[in-house]
């Protein structure tokens, strides 16, 4: 009960969410194109407006006064208070006023300025005025960055909620087919929306600390949905499979918690661990993802080793309940030795090499498109090509002088800039320093124009924008970006500050930023994630070589992003608009959450080898059980989890294709290749080195063990076919030498030791003869052979 009524009020207060996401949070706060778009928001006229409203006519042109009266009207009548300054054609003269009207003089667009220092503030102005900006007459839409940021948002939102929509019922579905029963299915649904409710709460806690980008919403309903399938899968699997073998709902339920329980909590911390390598980037779009994230992972793993053991210990067999008809129930359970996936488990054993090799050739092929990759931010082609805003822009692009809206910033300041001069109108006389740099700036490559748009003296400091004819994306808008980074200016000997800033310079930035925290990343993620697993198998080389697999997963995933969407092969499919590159930060959002679920099988496959090797000693033979007891588990989780990825494809936003793409390769990848062919075969070219513990590490292991253990199953009832015999003879606990002893007292004669003299010594055993594994004589299944 108090668990239902913590998910209601969670549910409740995770809502207030979606009314306090923040726009953008891609640029580094520390960049100087992020300190160039700060003073033009606060000290400058802003060369990208919050409102661009473009006006068409097709019978005016922008020279009638019909035309020049219906804007002029609409525009004049804007309440001062919310737009403190617009921009028009008209109020302008030579060069800067033909930049405002179309090549055919029927268009023309108007920039507005919102009042407000932060995005709530200019977004209620924005709210006060859009339903005054349609012009009598004339054809008005509206872009801007103010209707591209909101738009991009409720996209995000919309998208979803259809992929929800479209999941669900298909992932109820495939769930009944997987477990055969309806109420075993309905549990993980249970646990997915407990997990989705509780990352929304967590993430409103968040907004009260830092901004959250919408797209925290698609990570929360994402690894909500699929973790929580994935450990309810792997809770409710095991406890069915305990009754089957004739245990009571508690026995049942404690083996259960002791080892897959015991696993998803250490499947939860490492996956926690790596998307926490995403608090180590300056930008908030990647921080507060990382922090969804977090929080979403760590209230799956509560729903699934508290909510859903409550509601286990609630039904116990009832969790059979809604059978499907045509499936029997396992009366014994299958035996290690048989099925599928042990099969396929010695199959790679014997044969390794010829795995290893096309497996690693499959993987080569699908990463080499990403040695071509190019970087490219978010603009308004990641919205669908029917949105008003991208068409503004693109009509601005297509039909007007200056193409590009994008001028790169150039802000000169420094404590000679005269704070007696203001560039008011075209006579005012510039000082001589700034007039040559202007200059100078106006005679690069490329430059259509150089002209004084800004000043502040209150921050001593003036701007120069750089009108260019290139796109704000390529290589050479880039030079031409490094080449004014790298001029200089003085003024009477002494230097001045020159800062660049501008969408070329912003992705420089933002580019620049990401690869500077990649490698602290990468070595904060790596050096976490081996000490988790180190505590978890007590190996030093598997930690090592799980990193090294899933690096070939994540790999093989961003070849695939470059091949469909940089090269655009995807676009016809996913009805989008290639750029000729993928968009930065999502790649690295990708590289966490990809890292951190081929952890999360790794986890799973690995426990039940670890275990099997503990008991057996035999490398071989517990690779292949362990392969049998959770391939068809982890095979299920991952198709499952891929329906939940692919309901994203159906997005409008690209980057959210994106983002699904890449995640639905990386879980096909690595189910199907890694986890299924390279990981066994790689443990079978390394034998008992998969093991290998060096002694004072072993002491350090055994204050830190956090080994899956079920010795609690382990009497001699046990329905369970027997494992094949350990390598050496382990020392009983002491609880068994005593048994004798307590079985006497219990009969209430008394125990007297020696009572017949000092026992005599056992003759030594005759030693043990070599055994193997080998097929049965009908084809199915395998057992032990001594060898002659």
């Amino acid at each position: 009960m108090l668990i239902v009524l913590l998910t209601v009020v969670s549910g409740l207060w995770g809502l207030g969410v979606l009314a306090k996401f923040k726009q953008g949070g891609f640029e580094d706060p520390k960049a100087e194109s992020t300190l160039v778009a700060r003073l033009g928001v606060n000290y400058f006229t802003s060369t990208t407006p919050d409102i661009l409203m473009l006006y068409r006519s097709e019978t005016m042109t922008v020279d009638d006064p019909r035309f020049k009266a219906a804007v002029i009207t609409t525009v004049a009548r804007l309440p001062k208070q919310h737009v403190p300054e617009i921009v028009t054609y008209w109020a302008l003269q030579g060069e800067a006023a033909d930049a405002f009207v179309s090549r055919d003089r029927h268009s023309t667009f108007v920039s507005i300025k919102l009042a407000g220092k932060d995005d709530n503030a200019r977004l209620a102005s924005y709210a006060a005025v859009q339903d005054r900006l349609q012009a009598p007459g004339l054809e008005s839409r509206m872009g801007g960055t103010i209707p591209y940021a909101l738009e991009f948002s409720q996209l995000v939102v919309s998208d979803i909620v259809k992929a929800e929509i479209f999941t669900l019922p298909i992932l109820l579905v495939l769930l009944v087919v997987v477990f055969g029963a309806v109420m075993a299915a309905v549990l993980p649904l249970i646990v997915a929306v407990f997990a989705i409710v509780g990352g929304l709460a967590v993430l409103h806690v968040v907004t009260y600390v830092t901004d959250v980008t919408a797209m925290a919403l698609e990570v929360v309903t994402m690894m909500g949905v699929g973790l929580a399938i994935d450990y309810s899968l792997f809770i409710v699997s095991r406890f069915r499979e305990e009754l089957a073998r004739g245990r009571d709902r508690e026995r049942a339920l404690m083996i259960t918690m002791a080892t897959a329980g015991r696993t998803i909590a250490v499947s939860g911390v490492t996956v926690t661990a790596a998307l926490s390598g995403l608090l180590l980037f300056p930008q908030m779009f990647l921080r507060t993802l990382g922090l969804a994230g977090m929080a979403t992972v760590m209230v799956a793993v509560f729903g699934a080793v508290v909510l859903l053991p409550v509601l286990l210990a609630i039904l116990g067999p009832k969790v059979e309940l809604g059978k499907v008809r045509g499936r029997r129930a396992r009366k014994r359970p299958r035996s290690p030795e048989s099925g599928f996936w042990y099969r396929l488990g010695h199959s790679v054993m014997r044969r390794p090499l010829p795995y290893f090799a096309v497996t690693l050739t499959i993987l080569s092929v699908l990463f080499i498109p990403f040695l071509d990759v190019r970087f490219t931010s978010v603009d308004v082609r990641v919205l669908p090509k029917d949105s008003p805003t991208r068409q503004v822009v693109e009509t601005v692009q297509r039909e007007f002088p200056n193409g590009s809206a994008d001028p790169i910033d150039v802000v000169v300041s420094g404590d000679l800039v005269p704070r007696n001069w203001r560039p008011a109108s075209k006579n005012d006389v510039v000082p001589p320093y700034l007039e040559s740099f202007r200059m100078r700036l106006e005679n690069l490559p490329h430059v259509v124009r150089a002209e004084l748009t800004g000043y502040s003296e209150d921050y001593g400091a003036v701007r120069i924008s750089v009108t260019h004819d290139l796109d704000p994306m390529s290589e050479q808008a880039q030079a031409l970006v490094k080449t004014i980074r790298g001029m200089t200016l003085t003024n009477d000997g002494f230097p001045m500050h020159i800062d660049v800033g501008g969408t070329t310079a912003a992705q420089m930035d933002l580019m620049s930023s990401l690869l500077d925290t990649l490698p602290k990343m990468a070595a904060y993620v790596g050096t976490l994630t081996f000490v988790l697993l180190f505590m978890f198998f007590g190996s030093v080389v598997l930690p090592l070589k799980a990193i090294a697999m899933n690096v070939l997963s994540i790999g093989a995933s961003f070849g695939v992003i470059v091949w469909g969407f940089q090269y655009g092969h995807l676009a016809g499919v996913l009805n989008f608009t290639p750029n000729g590159g993928v968009e930065a930060t999502s790649m690295v959002l990708v590289l966490a959450v990809v890292f951190g679920l081929s952890m999360d099988y790794e986890v799973f496959l690995l426990s039940r080898v670890r275990e099997e090797w503990d008991r057996t000693g035999d490398n071989r033979a517990a690779v292949a059980v362990g392969m049998q007891r959770t391939g068809g588990i982890i095979s299920s989780a991952a198709i499952l989890f891929l329906i939940v990825i692919a309901g994203f494809w159906m997005a409008s936003i690209t980057v959210v294709k994106l983002i699904g793409v890449g995640m639905f390769v990386a879980v096909v990848v690595d189910a199907v290749l890694v986890r299924s062919l390279l990981v066994p075969a790689t443990m079978r070219f390394m034998g008992s080195v998969n093991w290998w513990l060096p002694r004072p590490l072993a002491f350090l292991h055994a204050k830190m063990d956090l080994r899956e253990r079920d010795e609690v199953d382990f009497d001699d009832d046990d329905p369970v076919p027997p494992s094949p015999p350990p390598l050496a003879r382990r020392p009983q606990p002491a609880s068994r030498v005593t048994a004798g002893a307590s079985a006497r007292a219990g009969s209430g004669e008394p125990w007297r030791p020696w009572k017949d003299g000092p026992p005599q010594p056992r003759p030594a055993p005759p030693p043990a003869k070599p055994r193997r594994i080998v097929p049965n004589p009908d084809g199915v299944g395998w057992h032990w052979e001594e060898e002659s």
